[in-house]
């Protein structure tokens, strides 16, 4: 089996919210781009990337330009193909937009050995479990004021979510007890028994989040999220070490590396793997098993349309991030039962791009 061509496409997303219709920024894009490999005997893989902003123009032709050395490679070999393009790199790798590119030529090749294997991706990988848990993202940022973030939440526990996330840091010039009243008015909307997670995206510095952890720990947070500079190990350590609450990290990790040095600091209770960052399925099992050596759980960032299959196929895989703004380009993705998706049976990712949803969001 050989590949033998590729497509891309540069696309330009609503990034909507449809879980409470609570948009924080009403009519914001984000940039794609859409990846399809179909080899010679006429198996088609599909990938996709993010992250590029300003430079996804460039992140596309990277795609291109790795995907092209892979043509002629037999996809079942994703550890030789990632070799090939990491000679290939010039150095430029780990991080940036050869590790993005990677990622989705990676995830590609993955689709076409599991469709060639007749298996959905996670039985393909282990098949540890059927359906998994789902927290419901997006919807509680903290560009939202109090009561509109309590109206969020109300909405997502009617749609039977039994996890959600919500942030602090919040903007502007916030005090202190600006922060907590958030906290405490999200628990209050939603009760004590759903599973409330809290996402900071790096904004506090270390004394900032032991200060503010403290005060809300009775706020029963499933966990608090990339407290501070993501590779600041040492000083997410210290607040792991200071604060009852579980933390959570990773997103922002690029590759395997860093990921090791956050899990040896002691600085996370939840490793929180991103699909793209990583550079695609082959690396991001490689993390999910080093957490497995230390008993730490694997959570997801983003994209569960491709996340659930791989929290499905571990072990240790916890629950899935469901921001749901990208299955618009998908004809059907996996649904959420009580809030857990039920994994699909369909062979490789179970997706197929809709043809008209790419045409509508393409760029150029």
């Amino acid at each position: 089996m050989k590949l033998a061509r590729l497509t891309t496409e540069l696309l330009s997303i609503p990034e909507d919210e449809p879980l409470a219709d609570a948009p924080e920024r009403p009519g914001a894009m984000r940039p794609v781009v859409a990846l399809r490999m179909e080899t010679a005997d006429g198996i088609e893989g599909i990938g996709l990337t993010f992250y590029g902003g300003a430079l996804s123009g460039a992140l596309r032709s990277a795609v291109e330009a790795l995907g092209a050395l892979a043509i002629g490679e037999n996809p079942l070999r994703p550890e030789a193909i990632a070799a090939k393009l990491r000679a290939a790199s010039g150095g430029c790798e780990p991080g940036g937009i050869f590790t993005l590119a990677a990622a989705a030529i990676d995830l590609a090749l993955w689709d076409i050995k599991g469709k060639a294997a007749g298996l959905p991706i996670w039985k393909l990988l282990g098949g540890a479990h059927g359906r998994v848990p789902t927290y419901a993202s997006g919807a509680l940022r903290r560009g939202l004021n109090h009561d509109q973030a309590a109206t969020a939440a109300a909405k997502l526990k009617a749609r039977g979510f039994h996890e959600m996330k919500m942030q602090l840091a919040l903007p502007g010039h916030p005090t202190v007890t600006d922060e907590v009243t958030r906290a405490r008015v999200i628990r209050e909307a939603i009760g004590p028994d759903i599973r409330l997670m809290c996402d900071i995206n790096q904004r506090w510095r270390v004394e900032q989040a032991i200060d503010i952890g403290r005060r809300i720990e009775d706020v029963g947070l499933f966990w608090l999220e990339d407290v501070t500079a993501a590779d600041d190990f040492a000083g997410i350590a210290r607040i792991n070490a200071a604060l009852s609450t579980p933390i959570a990290g990773g997103e922002y990790l690029w590759g395997v590396t860093p990921h090791r040095h956050a899990i040896e600091a002691r600085a996370v209770d939840y490793v929180m793997v991103d699909l793209v960052r990583a550079g695609g399925v082959t690396p991001w099992l490689k993390i999910a098993g080093m957490a497995e050596a230390f008993n730490l759980p694997i959570v997801s960032h983003v994209i569960p349309e491709f996340h659930c299959q791989l929290i499905g196929a571990i072990p240790n895989g916890l629950t899935v991030e469901y921001m749901p703004w990208m299955l618009k380009l998908f004809h059907e993705t996996p649904p959420v039962v009580d809030g857990h998706i039920e994994l699909p049976e369909t062979p490789g990712w179970g997706l197929a791009f809709d043809p008209a949803a790419l045409a509508r969001f393409r760029v150029g």
